[in-house]
C-alpha cells in the first residue's frame, strides 16, 4: 500500500502536463469560426505529448490492441446495430434483438415477479433452531414415522435444488431471449442456492449424518427415481451444442420446461412440503417448517414464473402446441404424479400427522388437475378435491400470520417494509 510520502514521490517524478494555452476571445457580436474537419480530428495537446511506452511492453500491445479495435464485428456478435430495440422485436426465445437491452419491457409480469422475488429475502440463519434441536436430540419427543418424514425430506430437497439450479443456468437461462425474464431467473438462481443452504443448515443443525442425508437420492429408490426423472426430462439443453430454432429444438426446450417447472417444481415438491408443514402446525420442529415455509413461498413464485413462460413460448410459436405434444405433456404429469405417490407411501407407511397415504394420493391427484389446466390440458382426475385447504393458505405471498407464533412475516427486506 502507497504511504502519503510514497504519492508524493509518484507525483513529483511524474512527467509535466503543457499548460493550456488561452484560447482569444472572439470578437463581440461575432460568432467563434469552426474548425475544419482536418482540425477537429487532430489530436488534443495532451493526448500528442502522452509518453510512449517501451516498443513490446504489455502497456504497448494493449494500446496497439486498442487502436485496431473495429466495433462493428463485436455488435454482430451481440446481435446488435443501429437502431434501438423495439418491444414488438421482443421474443420469449429465438430473439434476435439484443438481449443487454433490458427496457422497453415487453412482459412487465417477469419484471414484477423480480421485484417480488427480491421483497422476499431471507437467510436460513434468521430462523431459530434451538427447539429442534432439543426435539430431536429427545428420545421420546418424535415418532418413528415422524423421524423418517424429516430425514426423507431433507435428503429428497437437500439434492433436489441443486439439480434445479444446475439446470436452471445451465440449460434454461441460456436459452430464454427476454432480458426482463433472465433478470428473474437469476434471481430464482440465488434462490435456489439458498434453499440448498437452508437443508444443509438444518441437516448440520440436527446433528444429522450428512453423508446418509445427501446421498439419499442414490440410495433410496423413492427418492433416486424422481431424482432420476427430473434429471432424463431436464439434461437435454445442458448440451453446449445445443441450439433452439428448429421445432425438434424448441419442443425440447418446452418439454425441458415443463418437467422443470410443472413436474419437478410443481408436483415432486408437495407430499415434502405438506408434511412439513403440517408438523409445524403441531408445533413440532417448527424451525424445519418455518425454513419450508419461506421455500414453499419461493417455489411457488418458480412455479407461476415457469407457466408464465411456457404459455408465452406456446402463444408466440403454436406451431409446436400440437396434439402429439400436447398427449406427450399429460403423459408427463401422469409419470410425476406417480412418482410422488410412490415417495408419499414410503416416506408415510402408517397414518401420521393427521394425514396418510390415501390422502396425500387424492391431494397429488388435485395439483396434477391444477398443473395441467394452468398448461390448458384437460384434467385427467375429475371430481378430486383438496384435503388439505390449509396448504392454499401457507402459499399466500402477500401476508401470513406464522403459525407458531405470533408475529406476522411480510417476507420483506428492511428496505421494503413500511412503518405506517
Amino acid at each position: 500500500m502507497l504511504s502519503w510520502d510514497d504519492y508524493q514521490d509518484e507525483a513529483t517524478t511524474a512527467p509535466p502536463i503543457a499548460p493550456k494555452t488561452p484560447e482569444p476571445k472572439a470578437a463581440p457580436q461575432q460568432a467563434a469560426p469552426q474548425p475544419a474537419a482536418a482540425e477537429q480530428a487532430q489530436p488534443s495537446t495532451e493526448t500528442s505529448k502522452r509518453p510512449a511506452a517501451p516498443a513490446g511492453s504489455p502497456v504497448a500491445r494493449a494500446r496497439e490492441a486498442v487502436s485496431e479495435l473495429d466495433p462493428a464485428p463485436g455488435l454482430e456478435e451481440l446481435e446488435m446495430g443501429a437502431a434501438r430495440v423495439a418491444v414488438d422485436e421482443k421474443r420469449m426465445i429465438n430473439c434476435r434483438a439484443d438481449v443487454n437491452q433490458l427496457v422497453p419491457f415487453k412482459y412487465d409480469w417477469a419484471w414484477q415477479k423480480y421485484l417480488d422475488g427480491c421483497a422476499n429475502h431471507w437467510m436460513p440463519q434468521e430462523v431459530n433452531m434451538t427447539a429442534d434441536i432439543a426435539l430431536w436430540k429427545s428420545k421420546d419427543g418424535l415418532t418413528a414415522d415422524e423421524r423418517r418424514i424429516i430425514m426423507r425430506s431433507l435428503g429428497y430437497f437437500s439434492t433436489a435444488d441443486s439439480l434445479v439450479a444446475n439446470n436452471l443456468i445451465l440449460a434454461i437461462y441460456r436459452h430464454i431471449t427476454n432480458p426482463e425474464a433472465r433478470q428473474y431467473l437469476l434471481r430464482q438462481a440465488f434462490e435456489e442456492a439458498i434453499h440448498t443452504h437452508a437443508y444443509q443448515y438444518c441437516v448440520e443443525s440436527l446433528g444429522m449424518d450428512e453423508g446418509e442425508v445427501f446421498n439419499m437420492y442414490r440410495e433410496i429408490p423413492s427418492v433416486a427415481k424422481k431424482a432420476a426423472w427430473s434429471i432424463n426430462h431436464t439434461q437435454g439443453l445442458s448440451n453446449p451444442e445445443f441450439k433452439t430454432g428448429t421445432p425438434e429444438t424448441d419442443q425440447e426446450l418446452l418439454r425441458n420446461l415443463i418437467g422443470f417447472y410443472a413436474v419437478t417444481e410443481g408436483i415432486f415438491f408437495y407430499c415434502g412440503f405438506t408434511q412439513i408443514l403440517s408438523m409445524g402446525r403441531r408445533n413440532k420442529m417448527t424451525g424445519v417448517a418455518e425454513q419450508f415455509q419461506y421455500i414453499l413461498r419461493d417455489e411457488s413464485m418458480h412455479l407461476n414464473f415457469g407457466i408464465d413462460v411456457i404459455n408465452q413460448i406456446k402463444l408466440e410459436n403454436p406451431h409446436l402446441w400440437t396434439e402429439e405434444f400436447k398427449q406427450e405433456v399429460i403423459q408427463m404429469i401422469l409419470e410425476g404424479t406417480e412418482l410422488e405417490i410412490a415417495y408419499a407411501r414410503d416416506s408415510m407407511p402408517r397414518g401420521v400427522l393427521g394425514m396418510n397415504a390415501a390422502m396425500m394420493e387424492e391431494y397429488l391427484q388435485f395439483i396434477a388437475n391444477r398443473r395441467l389446466a394452468q398448461l390448458g390440458l384437460a384434467e385427467q382426475f375429475p371430481g378430486v378435491q383438496n384435503p388439505f385447504p390449509w396448504m392454499s393458505e401457507i402459499m399466500d405471498l402477500r401476508k401470513e400470520k406464522n403459525f407458531f407464533e405470533t408475529r406476522v412475516i411480510e417476507y420483506q427486506t428492511g428496505g421494503a417494509l413500511s412503518w405506517d
